[in-house]
């Protein structure tokens, strides 16, 4: 079964897929980096459904979900915006926990599994 990578850095891939699944790094707001906890999920949602379709899936099609946030009491702003987004009747197992991120701009990461 072979393995394919998407997005490849030196130091990571946005995305591996292996046989019917699609791991997805955790993503990060490019364009919201700094701006509110709504602007930077919207970006990583938006990140997350282009790497899903570039691996051969949707969001329909989600499995997991791993969510980080600088501050937990930013969760129901990330959540507002989450509920918008993700395939109802479709939604992943999902745990959101606080952590502090790789760098003080960032207050949102977000990372799936899915199938295709």
């Amino acid at each position: 079964m072979s393995i394919q990578r998407f997005g490849v850095g030196p130091r990571m891939s946005k995305a591996v897929a292996h046989g019917n699944l699609v791991f997805l790094a955790g993503q990060v707001a490019d364009k919201a980096k700094g701006q509110s906890v709504t602007e930077q999920t919207k970006d990583i949602l938006g990140q997350i459904d282009a790497i899903l379709k570039d691996a051969g899936t949707d969001k329909t099609k989600l499995i997991s979900a791993n969510i980080w946030l600088s501050d937990i009491k930013t969760f129901s702003e990330m959540n507002a915006v989450w509920d918008g987004w993700v395939s109802q009747g479709n939604t992943p197992a999902r745990a959101t926990v606080e952590a502090k991120l790789a760098a003080p701009e960032y207050t949102v990461e977000i990372a799936v599994i899915a199938a295709r």
